[in-house]
């Protein structure tokens, strides 16, 4: 990650596949990072860099408490995936409805 510019939008934060799995975690409850980077097979510097995206998108917020930085997930801009992603919706449900017809033809 080093030398990469922060993600400004949501699809370039989430192409990291543990960038997703933090956002995951946040969903269950805000925490610091460093019981967040428990949870990872990583440094704290890398796992600071991922926020660092996140919060870059959006996605995101970090407040002060004493010396800890909490992070907390905001799930607002995820609604432009998830309308991008409902464009392609026809695309697999006429796929999984077919195969649906074909095992109810072929037992």
């Amino acid at each position: 990650m080093t030398g990469q510019p922060l993600a400004t939008d949501v699809f370039s934060a989430i192409s990291a596949p543990a960038r997703r799995a933090i956002l995951s975690r946040l969903a269950t409850s805000e925490m610091p990072m460093q019981k967040l980077a428990e949870s990872f097979d990583m440094s704290l510097p890398a796992v600071s860099q991922h926020l660092a995206v996140l919060k870059g998108a959006g996605l995101v917020s970090v407040r002060k408490a004493g010396r800890q930085r909490i992070y907390k997930l905001n799930a607002g801009p995820l609604e432009d995936v998830a309308n991008w992603v409902q464009e392609y919706e026809k695309f697999w449900t006429g796929k999984m409805a077919a195969l649906g017809d074909y095992l109810k033809e072929n037992p």
